[in-house]
């Protein structure tokens, strides 16, 4: 029997309801391109996102910046962010990368839950 590996580039995978969906990413190296000063302004998912218990909030801003608070620590990490349909990959601006995937507006991202602070 062949021994068939996925590409570099199908490295993440997202279970959701018992199915595993293969997503393909950016090689780490890669950055996003600059999509201008507020490319993301009237995008729907624009806005801040909070985990249930509010100790994990994700702002998306619309210059495709994120800052991300964790408890009592603002800014904890920051960075940039693209969306593709329902899918969003975060680069972090220490290097840390990451992605994501929205599904009947919710945020599942990184083993969190996060959902639209109204």
């Amino acid at each position: 029997m062949q021994d068939t590996k996925l590409p570099i580039y199908w490295k993440h995978a997202l279970v959701v309801a018992g199915i595993i969906t293969i997503m393909p990413t950016l090689a780490a190296a890669q950055t996003p391109p600059d999509a201008g000063e507020n490319a993301m302004a009237e995008h729907p998912y624009v806005g801040m996102w909070v985990t249930k218990d509010g100790q994990i909030r994700h702002e998306l801003l619309p210059n495709n910046r994120y800052d991300e608070a964790r408890g009592e620590r603002e800014s904890a990490y920051q960075g940039r962010y693209r969306v593709t349909d329902n899918y969003i990959e975060y680069w972090d601006d220490t290097g840390f990368t990451a992605d994501g995937e929205f599904i009947d507006d919710v945020l599942y991202h990184g083993g969190m839950v996060l959902y639209r602070q109204k």
